[in-house]
């Protein structure tokens, strides 16, 4: 051993470092007596793997928490004793063991926080248990008492309850014991690349019901639940036994951890230097609640704590104009208590206005694309304003100049229903087309700098406002008709003509519009969106996720899933140029164009 710490130094940084820095891996502390520890045996794999191990004491300081986690890339909740059953509302079974009451708050608050912020994490034997108590599944306190409600499984759809295996080993750790059988199609699998593999183990609780947040992934031949993962998307999974003990057996799934931790940092990066712009949420819906945007609402799918966790730096919110029905006055159709469309829409920007007034160091209102880059370059989120339904305009020209000064960027001309500007995709073909009235409001609009926005239109529609507009038009959340039969989406040869006059379609979260049987995902948008790159092109597309509007599907459920949507563009080995195009790049091209005139 070299005892010279100069001649140490020397050898380890011989050479200058590499620019890129391995990922960061918080591992969980254990507590005992006044001390908190953690086994080598975990913090050597991380360093096998490629990562940088720190440990996260058990602290349940949500502050603390959300700042250790901002400097972290990935988290190892590590193993140990079992948890307090009073967490999830039941009382001790007489087989329960030592509980630590220092961990079990601490682990619980930062899986939660770090779930939102989709860092990855691997769960090991109490980790596992862990990523099920905070995020929705249940932990059998002793798997020798399984309840009859809740029989052992032998293969999908099997009730047959199985005589348990020895789960808890006296053998040494580093033996493997017993067989785990694993789902083909899993990360597990895709890991080892074995139906079968052998497994240590030392545990007498497991999870019995992982959740809707995750799925069973493998399962011993007594039918204990033996590994999860998520059925969102993303990187997180937890096992019941102890890899750490098992050398390079045990190695994959920290290589595993620490790819994926690379994976999310690289996002992160990227989501430092370009700017991610929402085209259409609408959040103000839910305005009449209560809902505050500066908080954590769980009745929103848009707020500043979502798009923190996301990395999205900004979002156009609409005020949604409802379309009364015949016999209806505007009164009977909004909750705001507002008698016209007009007051209706101020009402929407005076409260986005006020709210942006209590955070000023959080958010700020953007016009322009600059302001979004000036807002991006302070930290802070930025909310644009857009009207869905040119209804608000209440059949008056000098409207939407009293608009275009609140500082609106777009106008959805229609809804759901015509009105008396054009035919919507879901109307009555009262102009066959754009009428009189509403090629002036087109007109007017390109004067003002409002982009002209034709998702909800009908195809006589589109087709209408983009021979009478001089500027490029917009779809700002609209998918693919050949992919979803919907009349609301895009047929292939309007994919084309818009983007032959300049403009930009925007794929959208709304189940409906991705597919029309089954449970759409984020893959369903993906779809969408390379479609429209086959047909128009890499600078005509974007994003409009519609949250809040209806919007949001399994993988990309909020705000806060904005990064995953990033994720999956690079493993499709998309270019930073391409991703900061997709993620507004295009969008920002066009109202620079459209506003030429304005500012």
């Amino acid at each position: 051993m070299n005892f010279s710490l100069n001649e140490l130094l020397v050898s380890t940084y011989g050479k200058f470092p590499e620019v890129e820095r391995r990922p960061i891996i918080g591992i969980t502390a254990n507590y005992s007596d006044i001390d908190a520890t953690v086994r080598d045996r975990y913090y050597k794999q991380i360093i096998s793997a490629g990562g940088v191990p720190v440990i996260i004491p058990p602290v349940a300081d949500a502050a603390i928490i959300t700042d250790t986690l901002d400097k972290v890339d990935g988290i190892l909740l590590t193993g140990g004793g079992d948890y307090n059953p009073l967490w999830c509302g039941e009382e001790p079974s007489p087989k329960l063991h030592n509980i630590n009451r220092e961990r079990d708050a601490a682990e619980l608050m930062l899986t939660r926080l770090a779930y939102n912020r989709q860092i990855p994490m691997l769960g090991i034997c109490r980790g596992i248990q862990t990523l099920a108590m905070a995020l929705g599944g249940h932990v059998e306190q002793d798997i020798t008492a399984s309840p009859p409600a809740l029989p052992r499984r032998e293969g999908a759809g099997s009730t047959t309850a199985l005589p348990l295996i020895k789960h808890s080993q006296d053998a040494d750790r580093e033996e493997a014991t017993h067989s785990v059988i694993v789902e083909e199609g899993s990360m597990l699998f895709t890991i080892y690349q074995d139906k079968v593999i052998y497994v240590n183990s030392f545990h007498h609780q497991a999870v019995d019901n992982p959740g809707s947040l995750f799925r069973a992934t493998a399962h011993s031949k007594d039918g204990v639940i033996e590994a999860i993962e998520s059925t969102e998307y993303k990187n997180i999974m937890g096992v019941q036994w102890h890899p750490e003990w098992l050398g390079n057996d045990g190695l994959p799934l920290f290589k595993w951890l620490v790819d994926s931790a690379r994976e999310y940092k690289k996002v992160g990066d990227l989501h430092s230097r370009i700017l991610t712009l929402d085209t259409h949420c609408d959040t103000p819906m839910f305005f009449h609640e209560g809902v505050d945007f500066t908080k954590r609402d769980s009745r929103i799918l848009v707020d500043l704590h979502k798009m923190t966790e996301g990395r999205q730096d900004a979002t156009i919110m609409v005020a949604y104009l409802p379309q009364p029905k015949e016999g209806q006055t505007f009164s009977d159709v909004n909750d705001l208590g507002q008698s016209t469309p007009s007051a209706y829409a101020d009402c929407i920007f005076d409260t986005i206005e006020s709210t942006v007034a209590k955070a000023p160091q959080y958010i700020g209102i953007a016009r322009t694309p600059a302001d979004l880059y000036a807002n991006k370059q302070m930290g802070k989120k930025s909310i644009m304003l857009g009207i869905e339904n040119g209804l608000a305009i209440e059949h008056s020209i000098d409207k939407i100049k009293h608009f275009a000064d609140r500082g609106i960027v777009y106008i959805t001309l229609c809804h759901n229903g015509d009105n008396d500007i054009c035919d919507s995709a879901r109307g009555c073909n009262t102009h066959n087309g754009v009428s009189e009235f509403g090629e002036k409001v087109i007109k007017e609009m390109n004067r003002l700098g409002i982009m002209v926005d034709m998702s909800h239109a009908g195809e006589k529609s589109f087709y209408d406002a983009l021979e009478i507009s001089e500027q490029p038009i917009v779809c700002s959340h609209s998918n693919s008709r050949i992919l979803c039969d919907h009349p609301r989406n895009l047929t292939n040869d309007q994919l084309r003509a818009i983007a032959k006059k300049g403009g930009v379609v925007h794929t959208t979260f709304y189940h409906g519009f991705l597919q029309q049987v089954g449970e759409a995902d984020i893959l369903d948008g993906i779809r969408h969106l390379e479609h429209a790159i086959d047909i128009m092109g890499i600078d005509h597309v974007g994003i409009g996720t519609d949250f809040d509007g209806d919007g949001g599907v399994r993988g990309m459920r909020d705000a806060s899933d904005i990064q995953q949507f990033t994720r999956q563009l690079l493993l499709r080995r998309y270019s930073e140029e391409d991703i900061a195009k997709i993620w507004g790049g295009n969008w920002l091209r066009v109202m620079t164009e459209v506003q030429k005139n304005r500012y």
